[in-house]
């Protein structure tokens, strides 16, 4: 039965709203009746909230959320950061960690013109058509770029990379810059720049600024970005530090 109400959960995205109970059934291919039964008992928990005839999220998913303690730690140690890139660049800027060959979005700063952009804080974007994802492939190991490679490569828009060698030359020269490249292959119209941010040997995160396609200046923008990251790395390797002298 756990599997079955995580089924459930995990029908809602950042961008899904609520949904019926048809709707419900439809995407976990459970009957009636189960997701009938498994909604009331996640509605008493606070895990879902019931309006009219839908479901959302309840509020006790985000209190647990922000308890998760790898997750909150970056985004405290990298709040600063962010808002010192936002200040140099008055652009969005976002913080993203890798699940897998997904980017999860763990923070986003962005001014009064924000873009319309698919990135939401909770939200996963493919790790091949975004900076934050390219930054993250590119220094987390042969192996998983390779999976990457070897998997058919998702379509975004017109200008997503699905060319397994494109894809690959791309991850190569970010291995090499530092930095990686993202022209609307997310979103039409939105360019992309992002950094890795290291505690220790593999990245475990990477810092970006998005930018409409037509005020898209790389060599403006990377010195911001890279001084940025390379600012959170030191912070999270000093942390790491602190904590092993405590430990020993």
């Amino acid at each position: 039965m756990l599997d079955k109400a995580v089924a459930v959960l995990d029908c809602f995205r950042p961008d899904g709203g609520r949904f019926r109970l048809t709707e419900l059934v439809e995407r976990t291919g459970l009957s009636k009746t189960t997701v009938f039964r498994l909604c009331a008992d996640l509605v008493r928990l606070g895990l879902l909230e019931r309006e009219a005839e839908a479901y959302r999220l309840g509020d006790k998913l985000f209190t647990w959320g922000a308890l998760v303690p790898h997750r909150r730690d970056l985004r405290e140690a990298a709040l600063p950061f962010m808002q010192d890139l936002f200040e140099a660049t008055h652009e969005t800027v976002h913080l993203g960690v890798r699940e897998k060959h997904e980017v999860v979005y763990v923070e986003r700063i962005h001014g009064h013109e924000a873009l319309r952009l698919p990135s939401r804080i909770g939200g996963r974007l493919p790790l091949s058509c975004t900076g934050v994802g390219k930054a993250l492939l590119a220094f987390s190991g042969t192996a998983l770029i390779e999976e990457v490679l070897a998997a058919p490569l998702p379509r975004l828009t017109p200008h997503s990379v699905t060319d397994p060698e494109r894809l690959r030359t791309a991850v190569e020269q970010a291995r090499l810059a530092g930095l990686a490249y993202e022209e609307e292959e997310a979103a039409v119209g939105v360019s992309c720049i992002a950094a890795p941010v290291f505690d220790g040997a593999v990245a475990v995160a990477a810092l970006s600024v998005a930018v409409p396609r037509a005020r898209f200046h790389p060599a403006q923008l990377a010195p911001a970005v890279r001084t940025a990251a390379l600012g959170l790395s030191r912070t999270l390797r000093a942390g790491r530090q602190i904590r092993g002298a405590a430990g020993a």
